[in-house]
C-alpha cells in the first residue's frame, strides 16, 4: 500500500464546542472520545480521513511547548505499511524521532516525528477511527 494521508490533528479550546461545529457544518461523524495523560480528543471522520480535535492539559509532548495555549492545525498523520521501515526513511531524510503515543498493539498508535522545520507529523500502521483503511487489531505491527 502506498502512503495514505489519513489524520489532521487540530487544537481546540472546547472539545464539544468543536465537534459540534464540524458535524453540524460538513456532517462528520463523531467515531471516538479518548482521555489520555496528556489531554482529551475528540475523533471525527467523513469515512476517509480521521478528525481528531484536541485539548491540551498533561505535561508531556505538545503540551510540554505550549500548544495547551494555543489553537490551531496540530500535526498530520500517514498510514503506512512498515512503521521500522519509514522510520529508516524518515530519518535518512532529515527528520527525528519525537515521541511514541499509544499502544503498538492496537489502533491510533502514532509514531510522531518532527521534518527538518520543525512540523510535527505521525506514521501509523493500524490508522485512526474511522478512516476507510484502518486495519484490524489482529493484524501485525
Amino acid at each position: 500500500m502506498k502512503p495514505r494521508l489519513r489524520h489532521i490533528a487540530l487544537r481546540v479550546k472546547d472539545l464539544e464546542a468543536s465537534a459540534t461545529f464540524y458535524e453540524s457544518v460538513f456532517g462528520f461523524e463523531r467515531v471516538g472520545r479518548e482521555e489520555i495523560p496528556i489531554g482529551a480528543a475528540v475523533y471525527l471522520s467523513d469515512g476517509v480521513i480521521n478528525l481528531a480535535l484536541l485539548n491540551y492539559y498533561g505535561q508531556e509532548g505538545a503540551a510540554s511547548e505550549g500548544a495547551a495555549d494555543t489553537a490551531g492545525t496540530d500535526h498530520f498523520g500517514v498510514q503506512v505499511d512498515d512503521i521500522d521501515a519509514m522510520r529508516e526513511v524518515i530519518e535518512s531524510s532529515g527528520g527525528t524521532f519525537y515521541f511514541d503515543l499509544g499502544d503498538t498493539r492496537k489502533g491510533n498508535f502514532e509514531r510522531k516525528f518532527k521534518d527538518p522545520d520543525g512540523i510535527v507529523f505521525d506514521i501509523s500502521h493500524h490508522g485512526w477511527l474511522g478512516t476507510d483503511s484502518r486495519r484490524t487489531e489482529g493484524e501485525s505491527q
